[in-house]
């Protein structure tokens, strides 16, 4: 019986792995293509989303193969780093959601510098504004605070709003906020049932003294 819950453990650590691994090949695929073909750091040169996106599924990739192998190969190591990672990973993510709580006030300030530096170098340069053109016409607005921020002659993007961007943003994520802490609060499950399968399988193999010894 201990056996057969064993190898359903095994299994179910196999299969997951390797759900998570093909979502982060997705999530790192997604990241490159809109780094290519957006380039969203010309809008806030520090923060690009798509660099998130790629470092994200680099570490999820990461992770998940080898949560896969350790299963797989019953390797106590390999099973002994995926917890270490997990533990370390879900930490950093409860660390980051209290700091975007306590720190809400200054990342709006610092979101706004950010826009503002990206549409000075857009001012100032020759080569077109067609990254913050995508922006207005997605979000319906004009400038970092208003269309004068484009001067006298506002692009055709503007429109006639007067709204500026950074006020889309900021009630863009506040309407997105909730859904972003249910998501956390799922993937910090996830993450312990994870480490929860890897040390139980991690226990057994101890016991019967089987996998590479530490």
């Amino acid at each position: 019986m201990a056996q057969r819950c064993l190898k359903c453990l095994k299994l179910t650590m196999c299969f997951t792995n390797f759900l998570c691994f093909i979502c982060g090949v997705a999530v790192l695929t997604l990241g490159i293509y809109l780094s290519v073909d957006f380039k969203m750091a010309a809008l806030t040169p520090n923060v690009a989303s798509s660099n998130m996106l790629i470092i994200s599924g680099i570490i999820i990739t990461c992770v998940s193969f080898l949560g896969f192998l350790g299963a797989l190969k019953e390797n106590r190591c390999l099973l002994l780093m995926f917890f270490l990672l997990l533990f370390c990973l879900m930490l950093l993510e409860l660390t980051a959601a209290c700091l975007l709580l306590v720190y809400e006030s200054k990342i709006d300030e610092l979101v706004k510098e950010e826009l503002n530096s990206g549409l000075k170098k857009v001012l100032n340069s020759t080569d077109g504004n067609s990254d913050w053109d995508l922006m207005q016409e997605q979000l319906g607005c004009c400038g970092v605070t208003n269309a004068t921020d484009w001067g006298d002659k506002p692009p055709s993007s503007c429109k006639d709003e007067t709204e500026g961007c950074f006020e889309k943003l900021k009630t863009w994520f506040e309407q997105h906020f909730l859904t972003t802490g249910i998501s956390v609060i799922v993937l910090c499950i996830v993450e312990v049932l994870g480490m929860c399968f890897a040390m139980t399988l991690y226990c057994h193999i101890s016991r019967t003294g089987l996998g590479y010894k530490l």
